[in-house]
């Protein structure tokens, strides 16, 4: 388990690295990690509505960025739902 927590966080800080702030996912950002990273357990990720409603969802202060811990939300809800728990 380690590993994968060393390799989300680096995707993470790889993805919010590319327009700005290293510590926040833009919209933009957010899109290209979802789609490159996780296109079998998103749904639609090509979709900008998809995206739209996906990161508002996680976005709890409404900066239109997420941290990274507004993004691990998004991580634990995947995980739930690839294991077969109830979330």
């Amino acid at each position: 388990m380690e590993a994968a927590i060393k390799v989300l966080v680096s995707q993470f800080e790889t993805y919010a690295g590319k327009d700005g702030s290293s510590s926040t996912l833009s919209k933009e950002e957010f899109r290209s990690l979802v789609i490159s990273q996780l296109p079998n357990l998103v749904k639609n990720a090509s979709d900008p509505g998809v995206i739209d409603q996906l990161m508002g969802s996680l976005d709890q202060n409404n900066d239109g960025e997420l941290t990274f811990l507004e993004f691990w939300q998004l991580i634990g809800k995947l995980a739930g739902k690839q294991g077969g728990f109830n979330m």
